[in-house]
């Protein structure tokens, strides 16, 4: 399992961005980094710190994924036909956390690799408690039913911020499917994301 080592806001404020689209994210009073040189002027910056930039946001945006793991989803994805930035999103977002994300079922990405960790969610029928198996596309989603009356659920459901993206389903009986693999543009990111400058650094 990731472990998330740092508090998750400072990457918002390390970045600049409000990654998440939260509205109790810091950066929305302070846009600057973290720290005391935080407020420091910054030079401008190489192509390769653009693209470890680029990485390390939309690494954080899944819930801090390993390196390791990351690594293996880039590798995954150039193998495949296509173009590889939209491959290695298609992999990210058949996460199993971030299905039960996009389907509102949590507020935070962290709060749905929880739920799916302390086995509230079944896919096709069978518990699964391993938040990075990747969903295929006519997966059935369901929630426990004791999860379905948790705090954490029911207030996700009612963020007004996020809405669900047409490849996730969510049925009138509490299910959800999985309908597809997105593409770039269909991915709700609160930021701009830029996966071909993540496949640039990795192939250098």
């Amino acid at each position: 399992m990731s472990k998330r080592q740092n508090s998750k806001y400072k990457l918002d404020r390390r970045m600049g961005e409000n990654i998440w689209g939260r509205p109790k994210s810091p950066v929305n009073k302070r846009e600057y980094g973290p720290g005391q040189h935080g407020q420091r002027r910054k030079g401008k910056m190489s192509d390769f710190g653009i693209q470890l930039r680029a990485k390390q946001k939309l690494k954080g945006y899944y819930g801090d994924v390993t390196e390791k793991q990351f690594q293996k989803y880039y590798t995954q994805a150039a193998r495949m036909k296509g173009d590889t930035s939209q491959n290695l999103i298609g992999i990210l977002e058949r996460r199993l956390d971030m299905i039960v994300y996009r389907a509102k079922w949590a507020p935070t990405i962290f709060a749905a690799r929880q739920l799916v960790n302390h086995g509230h969610i079944r896919v096709n029928g069978d518990k699964c408690n391993i938040p990075s198996r990747l969903v295929k596309p006519g997966d059935t989603l369901a929630l426990r039913a004791k999860a379905k009356e948790m705090a954490l659920v029911l207030e996700a459901q009612g963020l007004a911020e996020r809405e669900i993206p047409e490849y996730v389903q969510v049925n009138e009986d509490g299910t959800a499917n999985y309908m597809r693999v997105p593409t770039l543009d269909e991915v709700p990111y609160p930021v701009r994301m830029e996966p071909n400058l993540v496949v640039e650094f990795y192939s250098r």
